[in-house]
């Protein structure tokens, strides 16, 4: 069976007036199933512009971006966004909660572009909330939860439409350390308990224990060639 990511000889390029600003240079990887892989390298490597390639937010320059069977470049924007709502979920470093909403209804915000009704809707929010330890909270607004509750209830909002991937841009960055690991824990149970793929770009060395492939990338280049193991896989779940 193919991987459910493929990434072929992926490079892309900016530029910023004259110049070229070469973020990826031909990077190859597979992701499978199931798998809670980790993205990491230092500031500028390429690790945010690969994960927002493999999400389907930007195009490369060149090479192909094969997700669930389908090359991400052949659609069209809306054929695009259309793939992003069913399959990928997304979890931020900066929680991007909506003041003003319960944690309910900020995770209920996804499902509106759907064709649920408004108890369906609901239903599937409580239940999204109740995987992240949350349901006794779904009435809260953000400024009433702690960092950890907020970034929970930004993955709930991530799973709530049910996608088989979910991508997360530095989860754990804006979080202290008994809360990193809190999240590190739940990313990976998803993973191990809900079949869900998980793809992060992380700074945070706390990190390592709980996924099981590391890809390191410095100035756009896939450096370990091939996907690194965690030998430490299971230790900390």
């Amino acid at each position: 069976m193919a991987a459910l990511i493929q990434i072929s000889d992926v490079s892309r390029l900016y530029r910023r007036g004259a110049d070229e600003v070469h973020a990826l240079e031909h990077v190859s990887l597979e992701i499978e199933s199931g798998v809670f892989a980790a993205l990491m390298g230092p500031s500028g490597s390429g690790k945010s512009t690969l994960l927002n390639l493999l999400a389907g937010l930007d195009r490369p320059s060149a090479g192909s971006v094969t997700v669930a069977g389908t090359r991400l470049s052949e659609l069209s924007d809306d054929e695009l966004a259309a793939f992003r709502a069913r399959h990928i979920g997304f979890v931020f470093q900066f929680f991007n909660l909506i003041p003003v909403l319960s944690a309910r209804a900020n995770v209920e915000l996804p499902l509106l572009l759907t064709h649920l009704k408004k108890a369906e809707r609901r239903q599937r929010a409580l239940t999204a909330l109740g995987i992240v330890g949350l349901g006794e909270r779904a009435e809260h607004k953000p400024s009433e939860l702690s960092g950890g509750e907020q970034q929970r209830v930004a993955i709930a909002r991530a799973i709530v439409s049910d996608p088989e991937i979910v991508v997360a841009d530095e989860p754990t960055g804006d979080l202290d350390a008994k809360n990193a690991v809190e999240i590190l824990k739940l990313l990976r149970e998803l993973a191990s308990g809900f079949a869900k793929t998980i793809v992060m770009v992380t700074h945070d060395p706390r990190a390592e224990p709980y996924v099981d492939v590391i890809h390191h990338l410095d100035k756009g280049v896939l450096v370990d060639g091939e996907s690194e193991k965690s030998a430490r896989r299971g230790q900390a779940r």
